[in-house]
């Protein structure tokens, strides 16, 4: 028995590189559990387009949106590990299991990290109707109106959510979540002016305030952006501390074959930093970060850890 074992093995590590020579043999998708629009269908779509040219085979985007990502995430979690069925997801992928009662998934167990792609601050914006042109003049009609101002989340757990949950508790005041089934209806919401404030991603953004169609107060993140380089912080407007700023990343089911993850890993950093490529995603606002497997796991069980503990602390609640 124990040399059948042993066979059984060795034919097993035999066959991978096979395997992995002979990945892709046919199409790829990369499942975004939000709908079009948001930050992470962006995303998907341009290492989508990429990829394809690069890896000969189409690689195709498939929006699975529903229950802040966890329809789309437990469809990845149960896909054949063979290399044809990535995901794509941001924060609600660690931050899903402290907010609802039940997570279909678990974002370590689950799967096989691939790589950290990118990283971006998200917008204070506004409907340019709201009578208010900085983050002070915000915060001091939230404090004339407690409770009466709403703002635009992508559902719960989300960075729209997460962001604006931090801003009510360090900005001491009570702008309620309205909670849309991802970052385009969200925003779609907002220009509308069905809700009058979001805090969406650069990147999905970025096109609606040059147009007018929404007004940027402030940039999320501890530094300011390079696409928006005279957009003060959040911090420098009046919320002192404040820093948020999000990530994207490709993952795998979990028993993915290693050769496979490797030779992901490496097709990504290609398309990620080839020779004029840099251009294409800080017109975006998103920087690129490349990471290794490794590296990207790391990440994904420090932000676990970390917003965890945010969560808990502040008492940020899933309704």
């Amino acid at each position: 028995m124990p040399i059948l074992r042993f066979l059984v093995l060795l034919l097993a590590l035999i066959a991978l590189p096979a395997a992995a020579q002979s990945y892709p043999a046919k199409s790829v998708r990369i499942i975004a559990p939000f709908p079009p629009g948001g930050s992470v269908d962006v995303v998907a779509r341009l290492l989508a387009a990429k990829l394809t040219e690069n890896i000969g085979q189409q690689v195709i985007v498939d929006n699975r949106s529903g229950a802040s990502g966890n329809i789309g995430m437990e469809l990845a979690a149960h896909a054949a590990p063979d290399g044809y069925t990535l995901v794509l997801n941001t924060l609600p992928l660690v931050t899903n299991q402290f907010l609802m009662s039940r997570t279909p998934y678990d974002a370590i167990r689950d799967f096989a990290p691939i790589s950290q792609v990118t990283s971006s601050p998200s917008l204070v914006t506004v409907h340019p109707s709201l009578p208010v042109r900085s983050v002070k003049e915000l915060i001091a009609l939230a404090k004339s109106r407690p409770g009466q101002l709403n703002y635009a989340a992508a559902g719960v757990g989300t960075n729209p959510h997460i962001a604006g949950e931090l801003f009510n508790l360090l900005a001491g005041v009570n702008i309620v979540a309205v909670q849309f089934k991802g970052g385009g209806p969200a925003d779609t919401a907002t220009i509308a002016g069905e809700v009058g404030i979001t805090f969406g991603n650069v990147s999905q953004q970025v096109g609606y305030i040059k147009a007018g169609r929404l007004r940027a107060l402030a940039v999320t993140s501890a530094k300011r952006s390079a696409l928006l380089p005279d957009l003060p912080t959040v911090a420098e407007a009046g919320v002192p501390g404040y820093d948020f700023i999000t990530w994207h990343g490709v993952l795998a089911p979990k028993a993915t074959p290693r050769p496979i993850i490797v030779y992901l890993n490496e097709q990504l950093k290609k398309v990620l930093t080839a020779p004029g490529q840099a251009r294409l995603w800080q017109d975006r606002g998103l920087e690129v970060v490349a990471s290794t497997p490794e590296e990207f796991a790391t990440h994904l069980e420090r932000e676990q850890a970390k917003w965890g503990k945010v969560i808990k602390e502040r008492g940020i609640k899933a309704e």
